[in-house]
C-alpha cells in the first residue's frame, strides 16, 4: 500500500471531503489530482500506478461523497456534484489548475470538470470513460457475474472490504452502493459539441474487454481535439488501472 505525505478532510459544498497528498513537498509544478472509480477507494483505484506518478509531481487524490472516509450526506450523488466538489476542493487547497488522471466515475467527473471549467484542467486522462450511456456493452448493465466484463463477486468483496476498514459508517455500504448505482444509470448531460470544445490535450484508455465499447471510445477520440486512445489487450474494466506493464509508460509520456 502506497502511504501518503499526508492526508486531510476540506469542507467542501457541505462534505467533509478526504483527500491524501502524495509526492515531493517541494515540488512547484502543474499537481495531477486522481479522481477514483466509483465504489473505490484512493487505493482500490491507484494502488499499483500511484509510486510511479508521485514519483517526481505532487498527486492530489479526492474520495468523493459517500466513498472511503468520505462521509455520504442527504444529497443526490451526481457527476454535477461530484465535480463540483473536486473544484471546491481545489479553490481550497489554493490549486488553480492541475491535470486529472479519472478511472470509471472518476473519468466521468474529470470530464465534467474539463467541460463545465476549462481553464481548471492541464492535461486529461479519461480511463473507462463514456460520454452518453450508448457507450456501454449491453452486457456491461447485467446486475450478475455472467459477463467477463463485469467485477466478480471477489472483486465486490473487495470493495466492501475497503468501504469497511475506512468509512464513517460502516453499516451504510449497501445503502451507498445502491445510491452509487443510481448514479451509474443516469443520463448523462454532453453533447458531441461538448466533447469538441474540450481545450485540455486528452489521452483515452480503456481495456479491451472494458464496460466502455471500443467503437464509443473510438467515437469520442475523433470528437476531442487531437486526443488520444490506447486500448490495452486482455484487460477489463476493473484490471485496467493495475496493468503497470502498458499503463505507467503511456500515462508518464503523456503527463510528462
Amino acid at each position: 500500500m502506497t502511504v501518503p505525505n499526508s492526508s486531510a478532510h476540506a469542507k467542501v459544498n457541505g462534505l467533509e471531503m478526504y483527500y491524501e497528498i502524495h509526492g515531493p513537498d517541494d515540488d512547484t509544478g502543474r499537481p495531477l489530482v486522481l479522481l477514483h472509480g466509483g465504489v473505490h477507494t484512493v487505493g482500490l483505484s491507484f494502488a499499483a500506478v500511484l509510486p510511479a506518478l508521485a514519483a517526481e509531481r505532487r498527486v492530489v487524490a479526492p474520495e468523493f461523497q459517500g466513498h472511503g472516509h468520505t462521509a455520504d450526506i442527504d444529497r443526490d450523488m451526481t457527476v454535477a456534484s461530484l465535480a463540483s466538489d473536486v473544484v471546491a476542493l481545489l479553490d481550497e487547497l489554493g490549486i488553480e489548475q492541475a491535470d486529472f488522471i479519472g478511472f470509471s466515475l472518476g473519468g466521468l467527473t474529470a470530464l465534467e470538470v474539463a467541460v463545465r471549467h476549462p481553464e481548471r484542467v492541464g492535461r486529461l486522462v479519461l480511463a473507462a470513460t463514456h460520454y452518453h450511456q450508448d457507450g456501454y456493452h449491453d452486457d456491461a448493465r447485467t446486475p450478475d457475474y455472467t459477463s467477463p466484463r463485469l467485477p466478480s463477486q471477489a472483486d465486490f468483496q473487495e470493495m466492501a472490504d475497503a468501504y469497511a476498514a475506512v468509512a464513517p459508517d460502516p453499516e451504510h455500504f449497501q445503502d451507498f452502493l445502491a445510491k452509487v448505482t443510481v448514479t451509474a444509470h443516469s443520463p448523462l448531460s454532453w453533447t458531441a459539441d461538448d466533447l469538441r470544445a474540450v481545450q485540455a490535450p486528452t489521452l483515452l484508455v480503456i481495456g479491451d474487454t472494458d464496460f466502455v465499447r471500443v467503437e464509443h471510445a473510438a467515437e469520442m477520440q475523433r470528437l476531442i481535439p487531437g486526443a488520444q486512445l490506447a486500448v490495452l489487450p486482455s484487460t477489463t474494466h476493473v484490471d485496467l488501472m493495475r496493468r503497470t506493464s502498458v499503463l505507467v509508460p503511456l500515462l508518464t509520456e503523456f503527463l510528462g
